[in-house]
């Protein structure tokens, strides 16, 4: 999976494998995690996100079923 760095105080970078709905989440904290079956438009609704901290704290964690990466 490519990972794309981005522009947060809490997230370093993210991805998204679209065949398996799963988006990787690399934090500043050096801690990675996987969420899975994750759709596609909210991957792009993230990267489109005025704060990506804020998005994935509302919409995705505690929201799909997720396990560490490191």
């Amino acid at each position: 999976m490519n990972l794309k760095k981005v522009n947060s105080s809490m997230v370093y970078a993210i991805g998204y494998d679209p065949k398996s709905k799963t988006l990787e989440v690399v934090f500043r904290s050096g801690k990675a995690w996987g969420y899975e079956e994750v759709p596609k438009k909210v991957y792009q609704e993230l990267l489109k996100s005025e704060s990506i901290g804020s998005y994935i704290r509302e919409n995705i964690i505690d929201c799909y079923p997720s396990y560490p990466i490191r």
